[in-house]
């Protein structure tokens, strides 16, 4: 089996926190705004990627960090908000 640079591995949660469960719709707010504009890099930085895989016939390593530390962050964002985890998501991309 080949490494991926993104998995996605998820534990059954035997007991979630009743009070971040109540606030989890709020306490995600900061994450969705500044993701929506990481979004907007990442769609940028996708369309410069695509040129130069064209052109070049390799993917950049810093489209490449960049893109796939976006997905990384959006997973985790997206696992908190489905109830998944407690753990809340860092603002990062690592």
């Amino acid at each position: 089996m080949e490494d991926y640079p993104i998995t996605v591995d998820v534990q059954f949660p035997e007991r979630l926190s009743r009070l971040t469960t109540f606030f989890r719709c709020f306490m995600i707010i900061p994450q969705a705004i500044v993701l929506a504009f990481v979004e907007i890099a990442a769609c940028v930085i996708l369309f410069i990627s695509w040129w130069a895989i064209l052109f070049m016939g390799r993917y950049p390593r810093w489209a490449f960090d960049f893109v796939s530390g976006y997905l990384r962050w959006t997973v985790r964002v997206n696992g908190y908000s489905y109830f998944l985890t407690d753990k809340y998501p860092p603002f990062s991309m690592s």
